[in-house]
């Protein structure tokens, strides 16, 4: 079965944050983009299409993702390239009129001021996108909690070499989506499911010039596996 995989560099224009980790009253973000944020922000007006207004605050990423999988188009997470943080601090006014002032909170820091550890304008990212035709893919695309704006440059690489055995992943993967069995990596830990990094797999993968070996078959998956 033929198999396109396209390379994207993707380059923030603005600040993008997430909540990654909270440590009291600083919130980080992570330098990886999970695959889930990056697949509802390159095809969510194409073939996703979550409507404006949702009922629920949970997201039903099944139902959303699994259209990509009937698509065969699958998204992997984005490595940081080139990176740098700005940290932000906000604080919001106690307003006594209509809300009891709280000082302090249960952990004995003010509740109404935080900084926000972002990724800078400027940082570079790589991931792939497979699928089984070429797909086209928006050149911008908006990022994280404060929808920043972000720029996709796309290149459609050769023609993959399907082989058996044990590799190491030259990508960030989403360990739920991997077939095959993963025998070392190293976790990133975020939410809502942890990725992992310099993965040791057997099984089969796709070889690429330049070295480049990716697991095969990828697809959204989002009942735990046991390896």
């Amino acid at each position: 079965m033929s198999i396109t995989i396209t390379r994207c560099r993707l380059n923030l224009h603005d600040s993008v944050y997430y909540a990654t980790r909270e440590m009291g009253t600083l919130y980080e973000t992570e330098r990886y983009i999970h695959n889930y944020a990056l697949s509802y922000a390159l095809f969510n007006d194409t073939i996703i299409k979550v409507p404006h207004f949702c009922s629920s605050y949970r997201p039903d990423y099944a139902g959303d993702l699994g259209k990509l999988n009937d698509a065969s188009i699958y998204v992997t997470p984005a490595k940081p390239v080139v990176w740098d943080y700005i940290l932000a601090t906000w604080k919001m006014a106690q307003v006594t009129y209509y809300r009891k002032p709280e000082r302090f909170g249960g952990k004995n820091y003010p509740k109404n001021i935080g900084r926000a550890k972002e990724l800078a304008p400027g940082s570079e990212f790589e991931f792939l996108v497979i699928s089984g035709e070429p797909v086209h893919l928006p050149r911008w695309i908006r990022l994280g909690k404060w929808h920043s704006k972000a720029e996709v440059a796309a290149e459609i690489l050769a023609q993959p070499t399907e082989k058996e055995g044990p590799y190491t992943a030259s990508t960030v993967l989403n360990p739920l989506d991997v077939p095959g069995h993963l025998k070392t990596f190293d976790v990133i830990s975020m939410p809502p499911v942890s990725l992992v990094s310099n993965a040791h797999i057997d099984g089969s993968y796709y070889d690429l010039p330049g070295g480049l070996k990716i697991p095969a078959q990828m697809q959204y998956s989002f009942e735990k596996r046991s390896n």
